[in-house]
């Protein structure tokens, strides 16, 4: 199995860092983020990995040539000339999943001890066309699902924005936790170009197909995209 982490992001919630380094390579008790998701995927078996690169794209290069990927086979999506976002940054690397089945995202700036081999097995003894990780927790931002785990739209609970894509009834708000198992096939029906986001792309296939979602609260899962709470990773992740 294969993986792709995104790490192009310019990062600027988690300045002054990012002033002068890609967020990825930001240190937690000694380790960047990018080594401890490759590590962390180690931990299930995935030791080949594509790193999508813009923002100080050559000092994550040269990380990963330094380190020899930390033990894993890591391939590079450049995309120097511009940000695709979640979605155009996996349509720009779909070519490197050719031959899979099934496939894992995962943004850099997410730490978790989610136990991804029973989310994987969940993917596959389902026929969703991706399976998402969520939680219940506070966000200005909901995946909303019906009864069946089955993803039906999106609201913004700051701004009041409500996508419904299916007219089900009722809907739960889960928090999208940025990481997906997604079946390859997915990957054809991505009809959007440029630069997007996979929500888009999702809501727009939930109208015909099944995203599914691996409820894993309860489990740790931090967002180290913010400066206070390198801290916070600290002291979780040794």
């Amino acid at each position: 199995m294969k993986a792709m982490i995104f790490a192009a992001g310019l990062g600027s919630r988690l300045k002054p860092w990012t002033d002068f380094h890609p967020k990825a390579l930001a240190l937690v008790n000694g380790k960047s983020l990018l080594q401890r998701n490759i590590e962390y995927l180690q931990q299930f078996g995935i030791r080949d990995v594509i790193v999508n690169v813009h923002h100080f794209a050559d000092q994550v290069v040269q990380a990963i040539d330094q380190q020899h990927g930390w033990g894993s086979r890591v391939s590079i999506s450049d995309e120097t000339d511009e940000v695709l976002e979640t979605g155009g940054g996996l349509k720009k690397a779909a070519a490197y999943f050719a031959g899979e089945k099934d496939f894992v995202v995962m943004n850099a700036d997410i730490l978790t001890q989610l136990d991804l081999g029973a989310m994987i097995q969940q993917h596959r003894s389902g026929n969703a066309l991706a399976t998402l990780a969520v939680s219940v927790r506070e966000t200005s931002r909901y995946f909303l699902f019906d009864e069946e785990n089955i993803l039906s739209g999106w609201e913004n609970v700051k701004t009041g924005e409500e996508r419904i894509v299916r007219k089900k009834t009722p809907l739960f708000r889960k928090a999208f936790s940025g990481i997906h198992v997604i079946n390859t096939s997915l990957l054809s029906l991505i009809t959007q170009t440029g630069k997007f986001s996979m929500v888009d792309v999702y809501l727009d296939l939930a109208k015909d197909h099944s995203i599914s979602c691996y409820d894993h609260t309860g489990a740790v899962l931090i967002d180290v995209g913010k400066p206070e709470n390198i801290q916070k990773a600290e002291a979780l992740f040794p």
